[in-house]
Formats: structure tokens, C-alpha cells, sequence
């Protein structure tokens, strides 16, 4: 199987991070968004929205990092996605909460505050950081309150469910987070800190 990835982006690490974790041999394909492979004719013919990560297995083509999360767990027996329906239900639950709430309530404190930086574009904008600031703790309360009753998000223990929402945490520290007043979220994202996968699949430089 093929993984055409950009290693800095949370999405492209929870794909990675599962593989490695289910020992699953992927071919990496690095797909450079400063010469804006991305937009190149044999990418978009991959993936038409121009984004990664994308799954190639044979013919079959996948792009969608949940989705590909989910299909690369399927592939051999393992407790990250159960053939339970119920276990299923709960972590496609907090999957869809993470893709809905979760990295909306992340990504405008990572842009302001990391992305902004790399690219030169200026100082965050305090209004923008202010209401990403609300949003943020409106989500980490439901969360940390969850946390506060298990190790894990679902079934107490490890699942894919903890690695969708733990990637929106990759850049929480120069992203300016607001974790202080969530113990239970820093203990959790400790743990999937110790995992191997998540160690190898952590940003570089």
C-alpha cells in the first residue's frame, strides 16, 4: 500500500501513526506542498481535492483520513477497531466529534499561532485567537470530563478513536493551548505520547 503524505500535518500523522502501530508496511510517497505537488495533474487524479493523505492499495484509491484510518484497521484483527458494532458506533462517535468539533475548536490556534510564524505572515490576530480561545474550552470541557472516567476514549482501552482526537494536539504546545485547566486531556495525551508510533510519527525539527 502506498500513503502519499506531508509528515508536519496531524492528519497525515494519525493515518501514519496507525500503520505503524499495526505493523502495516506502507510505501511512503512525501508529496511537497512548496512545489505544489499537490496541484500536479497525477495528484489531483489521485485525490481531486488535492489534499492528503492518500491510500493507494492496487486500483483501490482512498483519500480521507478517517476513512483511511478505518480501512487500514481492518485489515488484520486488532483492539484500535473491533468487530464489535456497538465498540464501532462509540468510536466512530468521537471520530465524527473530533472531525466536527474538536479540530475546528484546534486549528485556528495552530494556524495563528504556528502557521502564521513559518509562513511570515504576521502576529496572530488577537480577535480570531480570542473566539478560537472560547470554542476551544467549550469542546476540552466535554472532553476532559470523559477523560476524567477512563484511560482511554473508548472501551478503556486504546482504539482508533484516541488517535483522531489526540493528532489535533500535535502542535498544543506552540499552538498556545489553553490545557491548563484540563488535567485529565494532559494526562490522556501523556499516555498516547508513550506509544511508539506516536514518538515516530512526531514533527521534526
Amino acid at each position: 500500500m502506498k500513503l502519499y503524505y506531508v509528515p508536519p500535518s496531524p492528519n497525515t500523522r494519525k493515518v501514519h501513526a496507525v500503520a505503524i502501530h499495526l505493523e502495516l508496511p506502507l510505501d511512503l510517497r512525501l508529496v511537497d506542498l512548496q512545489k505544489g505537488e499537490q496541484r500536479a495533474p497525477e495528484f489531483v487524479r489521485l485525490n481531486p481535492t488535492g489534499r492528503t493523505p492518500v491510500l493507494q492499495d492496487g486500483e483501490f484509491i482512498l483519500w480521507e483520513s478517517t476513512a483511511i484510518m478505518q480501512y487500514l484497521a481492518s485489515q488484520v484483527p486488532n483492539s484500535l477497531w473491533p468487530e464489535v458494532p456497538q465498540i464501532r458506533a462509540d468510536i466512530m462517535r468521537w471520530q465524527s466529534w473530533q472531525l466536527a468539533h474538536w479540530q475546528t475548536a484546534c486549528l485556528p490556534l495552530q494556524f495563528e499561532n504556528v502557521v502564521k510564524q513559518i509562513l511570515h505572515l504576521g502576529d496572530p490576530d488577537p480577535q480570531v485567537v480570542k473566539q478560537a480561545t472560547e470554542r476551544f474550552h467549550q469542546e476540552a470541557i466535554a472532553l476532559n470530563n470523559h477523560l476524567a472516567e477512563c484511560e482511554f476514549l473508548v472501551n478503556a482501552t486504546l482504539t482508533l478513536a484516541d488517535f483522531s482526537v489526540a493528532s489535533d494536539l500535535t502542535y498544543a504546545v506552540p499552538g498556545r493551548f489553553p490545557l491548563e485547566d484540563y488535567p485529565h486531556i494532559r494526562t490522556w495525551y501523556s499516555r498516547i505520547e508513550q506509544l511508539p508510533a506516536w514518538q515516530q510519527t512526531a514533527p521534526r525539527g
